[in-house]
């Protein structure tokens, strides 16, 4: 008599990510190829409905699209519970279909992922387009699987792997942005350069301070773009589902994110955006990565003066107290089933990882992150 059984499946995922200049001009119709019944839930953030309401309300009423419209403020901390539950309760009451009839996220990283936790959620899953309009959301958010809120002060905590149908990119939006937030998607863009892509650290280094001078209006913009993005395709579309725990994109994210969290709500000390977490985790992985011979002094001072001229930090104080930074570490090793599997580079371009690190090592790479600054910043 059988007494178990073993069930073998396999799930096809495809979804496109597409430049689509203008996308809320009545001529553009990708989105319209999603809307088959003309109804739709729309979610906008704050700031780009102050800037853009009346550009996307014509385009959906134009169309004739039945739209619920929703505001959410997009800021970090409304990544959470109660804007969740928010949504979900604007879906229902709505009454979303569950195939034909999309969730459209207009914003930057918090309004797609809190959207595609939304989506997975109701009615076990239901389709959602993903329109970013900050140059992180572009880069990186677009590409993921991955939906998420922050839970107990801890980033991303509660979360799916979940893609959208769709991810439509459109860099017109980039011209409304405050630099800060140019400067944090520079961040992402620059992690991706260390790893995986020695000719985009060129690019980065001898125009990076124009890309953000001009909000990306300008020579290299769409060239640089289009290298993250491709980087970004490769190292994901294999392991979506994270079932490999050695990602070399997760550089970058192995001490910043308890910190990142904690500079929101600690007045103490600066509080980071994303980005700029981002990339102070990475300086310090270079500094591990000097004190083991890998990277040489003048490589550490190339990758700090780059983040410099793109108005990146190379400073904090957060990444100078090896208690803390341990404890960060901590929790990342639990996120990445018990292993650190940190990503540092041996050269600008690749990549290595380590499992060995120690408190006496993070002391060291503690104390060599404040006398590299000293010697950049004087």
């Amino acid at each position: 008599m059988t007494t178990s059984w073993i069930i073998n499946t396999s799930l096809q995922v495809n979804y496109i990510i597409k430049n689509s200049h203008e996308i809320f001009n009545i001529e553009n119709n990708d989105i319209l190829s999603y809307c088959p019944t003309n109804r739709a839930v729309v979610v906008i953030d704050e700031k780009v409905n102050s800037l853009y309401k009346n550009i996307i309300e014509n385009y959906f009423t134009y169309h004739k699209i039945n739209c619920r419209v929703v505001i959410i403020n997009g800021i970090e901390t409304g990544k959470n519970l109660d804007n969740l539950i928010y949504l979900l309760k604007e879906i229902e009451q709505f009454g979303t279909s569950r195939k034909s009839e999309p969730i459209i996220a207009i914003g930057g990283g918090v309004i797609l992922d809190l959207v595609g936790l939304a989506a997975t959620l109701y009615r076990r899953g239901i389709p959602y387009i993903r329109i970013p309009t900050t140059l992180l959301g572009i880069v990186d958010v677009s590409v993921a699987a991955k939906t998420g809120i922050n839970f107990e002060d801890r980033r991303n905590r509660l979360g799916s792997y979940y893609p959208p149908v769709a991810s439509f990119l459109d860099k017109t939006f980039l011209k409304t942005l405050e630099e800060i937030e140019i400067s944090s998607g520079l961040g992402e863009i620059f992690k991706m350069s260390l790893i995986k892509d020695n000719s985009l650290f060129s690019l980065l280094e001898n125009h990076g301070k124009t890309l953000l001078d001009t909000k990306f209006n300008c020579e290299h913009a769409d060239e640089v773009i289009n290298f993250a993005i491709q980087g970004m395709k490769e190292e994901l579309e294999n392991n979506l589902w994270e079932k490999n725990l050695k990602r070399i994109v997760d550089f970058g994210h192995s001490f910043s994110p308890i910190i990142e969290m904690r500079s929101l709500v600690n007045d103490s000390v600066k509080s980071l955006t994303h980005g700029q977490a981002v990339v102070l985790d990475i300086i310090l992985s270079c500094m591990v990565s000097y004190d083991r011979n890998l990277l040489s002094h003048d490589d550490v001072l190339r990758v700090m003066n780059t983040a410099k001229n793109m108005n990146l930090p190379t400073y904090h104080e957060s990444f100078t107290d090896p208690a803390l930074l341990l404890e960060s570490l901590q929790d990342t090793t639990k996120h990445r089933n018990g292993d650190q599997n940190l990503p540092i580079p041996t050269s600008i371009g690749t990549t290595m990882f380590v499992n060995d690190l120690s408190y006496n090592d993070i002391v060291v790479a503690a104390e060599l992150f404040s006398k590299f600054n000293k010697e950049i910043n004087g």
